[in-house]
């Protein structure tokens, strides 16, 4: 099958079912007869900038977002302002802690947008870490993304 095919096979699972991890989404599409990683499954929802969203649960889902047209900086403006619990400055390091679920959006939206102050991210549940060559880059990081929400207004 194609990366496509998948891709779509995918968005279909995301919006018939309530799929809360990434296993979920390898169950289903194993049942559907497609052997797949969990890797691959990770691949596949970067590359669709599918993101989790909270059920009145409690609990989060994979879903589409509603409104896919945005600029990648007015989209990573918009899930900070959802979900950015703080942003901590350590040495060549930002810190950004989210509310559950939601690190990994923040990670994939600063990838795409490749600030050249940044080297990379790493992504956890809640924690999403900025890499910079030196203080001064990551100071630079967190002052732009500290001006793009309101909690530091």
């Amino acid at each position: 099958m194609l990366k496509q095919q998948r891709h779509k096979l995918i968005k279909d699972i995301i919006n018939n079912y309530e799929i809360e991890t990434q296993q979920d989404i390898v169950h289903y599409l194993n049942s559907a007869g497609l052997n797949v990683t969990q890797a691959t499954i990770s691949r596949d929802l970067r590359e669709l900038n599918l993101i989790k969203i909270p059920l009145n649960n409690g609990r989060f889902k994979y879903g589409i977002p509603a409104e896919t047209h945005f600029q990648p900086e007015e989209r990573l403006n918009r899930v900070m302002n959802d979900a950015c619990i703080k942003i901590s400055l350590v040495d060549k390091f930002v810190v950004i802690k989210t509310i559950p679920g939601n690190a990994h959006v923040v990670g994939v939206l600063l990838d795409d947008l490749s600030w050249k102050e940044m080297v990379g991210t790493v992504c956890g549940n809640d924690t999403c870490l900025i890499i910079c060559s030196t203080q001064e880059k990551a100071e630079l990081i967190e002052n732009r993304l500290k001006q793009m929400i309101t909690l530091y207004a």
